[in-house]
């Protein structure tokens, strides 16, 4: 008999077989886990793709942890700052707005949700977020400092001349889940 036949017969003696073969109902084609064997966190999985810039197989790792734990503050927050790199800002705004009505006091999603703000133009709007996020964390934050500075000042009109209108702003992660707003000044 042929390898490759050979192969073949075997693959469908195992797809028949009453082990499961193919069509377990629990592993499909990969092998099981060992039994008893704690799940890995979907937070720590997703944190670690957004660090690998994966933000897309964060997002569905972030999904997964929300799945088992529920929206909490953590999940929301994460799926908001996944979607914010995908450049989702309707999405992450309303995750970012979700965990905060979960807890208010959760600076780096008032961080996140004003960085949607100024990439979707409402800078007074934007200014009261960091604001927020700035006194959560009692202006300990340099990044958390910097993105109130330059929403204020947009907003104010102290970046803006005439000869300015067109000034481009950057995005930057800046630690787990956090975003920073860059322009050159």
């Amino acid at each position: 008999m042929r390898p490759t036949a050979c192969l073949a017969l075997i693959a469908l003696l195992a797809a028949c077989s009453d082990a499961g073969g193919l069509s377990a109902p629990a592993g499909g084609v990969y092998a099981p886990g060992p039994s008893g064997a704690p799940d890995v966190d979907g937070l720590i999985v997703g944190h670690r793709l957004m660090a690998a810039n994966q933000p897309e197989l964060a997002l569905a790792a972030y999904g997964r942890a929300a799945g088992l734990r529920g929206p909490d503050i953590d999940t929301l927050s994460a799926m908001g700052s996944a979607n914010l790199r995908l450049g989702r800002l309707g999405q992450a705004e309303r995750l970012l707005r979700r965990a905060i009505e979960a807890d208010e006091s959760f600076a780096p999603a008032w961080n996140n949700l004003g960085v949607v703000l100024m990439e979707t133009g409402r800078t007074a709007e934007a200014a009261e977020s960091f604001r927020r996020a700035f006194a959560l964390v009692n202006g300990s934050d340099a990044m958390v400092r910097d993105n109130l500075r330059r929403a204020l000042a947009k907003r104010d009109g102290a970046l803006y001349g005439p000869d300015q209108e067109t000034q481009e702003f950057q995005l930057v992660r800046r630690g787990s889940g956090q975003y920073a707003i860059l322009s050159a000044l």
